[in-house]
């Protein structure tokens, strides 16, 4: 018999889906049993929007509340390749002066979309020169940008997020893992990626969805093999962040919303689940 302690994850979420105000977040949060949030936009301004005012009052109420910042949930990438590289090249490097603010290390990316006439394939060189420029960027900054698996990117399936990190192989640029958006675009999530992505997996966006309609669940109740997902990874000794954005109430092109009720039945079901499986949740 094993005397390996128990896994322990770090739980955070996505503040901006409990409510637009901080100090709502951060109280829902911390009664949910969570020590960081995931920061994306508050007062309804999206965090490559705040100003450095903004800023450090969201600082100051985070530190209050005694909260730490898992990661800065950007926008990058989720535009047009089409637009001009540089374009998302700045918008980072101020993303980057707000994680420092905030004093975390990972910030979620996407990696572009396309127009209606353009392939995956037809885009792939475009997307490979932003991801560069975007890597180098943030491997002069020490920070680490994860790229979500949002559906309608060029990085929605396994074999090209796999595509995105071997060909630009840096150090700054990793996978944060969300089952959910690989559902809606047809994945089997744990048996089609995992063994694929886990090498490069660094962060766990907590949601799941239902196949045939792809609408977004709590934990378990969807088609996201959310339970082989994360016994996989307890075995596997992961013991980063586990972050709650369950899009319960609303999504839309930039994010998603619950309230804090449906974000409380969100935590409940995820708790549960690793409960089940012997991984704490700190």
């Amino acid at each position: 018999m094993s005397n390996a302690p128990n896994p322990s994850w770090t739980l955070s979420g996505f503040g901006d889906e409990v409510d637009p105000d901080p100090k709502i977040q951060a109280a829902v949060l911390l009664a949910l049993g969570a020590s960081h949030i995931e920061v994306r936009s508050a007062w309804g301004t999206n965090v490559v929007d705040l100003d450095d005012t903004q800023v450090a009052e969201l600082k100051s109420i985070l530190d209050g509340a005694g909260l730490k910042v898992s990661a800065v949930a950007s926008p990058i990438g989720k535009v047009d390749v089409g637009l001009p590289a540089e374009h998302e090249v700045t918008r980072l490097r101020r993303i980057i002066e707000v994680a420092n603010a905030l004093g975390t290390r990972y910030i979620r990316l996407f990696s572009f979309f396309r127009a209606e006439n353009q392939t995956p394939e037809g885009i792939r060189d475009a997307v490979m020169e932003r991801m560069r420029l975007l890597a180098a960027e943030a491997e002069q900054a020490g920070v680490v940008l994860i790229h979500e698996n949002e559906k309608d990117i060029y990085g929605d399936t396994p074999e090209r997020v796999l595509d995105i990190l071997e060909t630009v192989n840096s150090p700054a640029l990793k996978a944060a893992w969300d089952n959910a958006n690989f559902v809606q675009v047809g994945v089997k999530p744990y048996t089609d990626a995992y063994a694929m992505l886990r090498p490069h997996l660094v962060y766990l966006q907590v949601k799941d969805a239902i196949a045939a309609t792809g609408e977004v669940v709590p934990t378990g109740q969807g088609d996201g093999e959310l339970m082989e997902t994360l016994t996989a990874l307890s075995r596997d000794g992961y013991a980063g962040f586990a972050s709650l954005e369950p899009h319960l109430a609303a999504q839309h092109e930039l994010g998603g919303y619950s309230g804090p009720a449906a974000f409380g039945v969100a935590a409940r079901a995820f708790r549960s689940a690793t409960d089940a499986i012997g991984v704490t949740l700190a």
